[in-house]
């Protein structure tokens, strides 16, 4: 039996937002750190085209699909400068307001993901009843 990809782009997400928030968490962690540079990690679209859970089109009102055959890993990266806050006098370049604003945008994200696997779980619970 083939495994379900809806489970797997799930998994996935799950990986990338649990990275993600250590590396928010580790910038909150370093705001007053001197020299301390923002990091963040690669977006989770680049993930996906990079993984091997292929997107298909069965529909032409649906969106085209990548042909996804390499599989690489998250990088985690310096973050682009905020242009508002820029480097601050001491080097860092963590933006605490920012970052809480990933840090809220994770956990909405781990939401909808895990809103989305518990009612595709409970879909096929009820096909598995009938």
């Amino acid at each position: 039996m083939q495994p379900i990809q809806l489970f797997d782009l799930a998994s996935r997400q799950a990986e990338w937002l649990s990275i993600r928030q250590e590396v928010v968490a580790g910038n909150i962690a370093n705001v007053n750190t001197p020299k301390y540079r923002a990091k963040d990690i690669t977006p989770f679209q680049a993930v996906l085209d990079n993984s091997d859970v292929a997107m298909a089109r069965t529909n032409a009102a649906h969106l085209s699909g990548n042909d996804l055959s390499t599989k690489n890993d998250i990088d985690v990266k310096d973050a682009a400068l905020d242009e508002e806050m820029g480097v601050q006098e001491s080097g860092n370049t963590v933006g605490l307001a920012e970052e809480l604003s990933k840090a809220g945008e994770i956990k909405r994200q781990y939401e909808l993901n895990t809103s989305l696997v518990g009612s595709f779980n409970r879909l096929m619970l009820m096909t598995v009843k009938s």
